[in-house]
């Protein structure tokens, strides 16, 4: 479920230079994660945005019968800076709560580049791991989920594009121009592997395609209400409450 998040949603603005001063928000986010049309579980973020600072803590996990029987659940906080429309980080913290694992990882960035990436309890390296230090410019994944997921003013929607690292692997996601249908605004998109994944998941599927929905808000604003991808386990759909 953390991959179809990730696959459908994780996209930033597009890089401008200066400092430009930035109305503050506040964002309460509620997603439904549905796959083949099942409930599987929900996303939950707040973020806020003051002056050119920002916050969010974000949870995924699965629900209902997915949920009895595989309990996942993601808990991240991330905060940093904006220049221009460009999110970028200053700290991630992410605790995973999984069959698989339960630990808390850490990044912490320098302008742009993750210097420090850190795991408790630690992990043993793996061959593919990418080097954090040669991934600046790149943003954690609950920045890029916050920084899409938004609302945003209309000039804002679709035109993005953005590189995610997420401690040893880097993806890519990139939307198209927008497309009105009625109040809507359509975007078509891909989220793409690029490298620190294994062979094994390289090979299963790379390329995610995806549909994003924006819906006006009663501010005269734009955000998205229903992210639509393919994934290796099917159709998944994030349907926002």
């Amino acid at each position: 479920m953390h991959k179809i998040v990730l696959a459908g949603a994780l996209a930033l603005g597009q890089i401008a230079t200066g400092y430009a001063a930035r109305a503050d928000q506040s964002d309460q986010i509620t997603f439904d994660v549905e796959l083949k049309g099942i409930k599987a579980g929900e996303l939950l973020i707040n973020g806020k945005i003051e002056g050119n600072g920002y916050g969010a803590n974000g949870t995924l996990q699965t629900t209902g019968l997915l949920g009895f029987i595989r309990k996942v659940r993601f808990d991240a906080t991330a905060n940093g800076y904006i220049t221009g429309q460009r999110f970028t980080p200053t700290r991630y913290v992410e605790q995973a709560d999984t069959p698989d694992r339960d630990r808390v990882s850490t990044m912490v960035y320098n302008r742009g580049t993750p210097i420090s990436v850190s795991q408790e309890p630690p992990r043993k390296p793996r061959s593919t791991d990418l080097d954090p230090t040669q991934q600046h410019g790149t943003v954690d994944p609950l920045t890029a989920l916050y920084s899409v997921l938004r609302s945003v003013p209309a000039d804002e929607a679709c035109n993005r594009s953005e590189q995610i690292f997420d401690g040893s692997r880097r993806s890519q996601v990139k939307l198209n121009a927008p497309q009105k249908q009625g109040n809507n605004v359509i975007c078509t998109g891909e989220y793409r592997r690029l490298s620190g994944f294994s062979k094994s998941d390289m090979s299963k599927k790379s390329v995610f395609p995806f549909t994003l929905t924006y819906s006006p808000t009663a501010k005269g604003r734009l955000e998205v209400s229903q992210i639509a991808t393919d994934t290796i386990y099917g159709e998944g759909r994030l349907i926002r409450r």
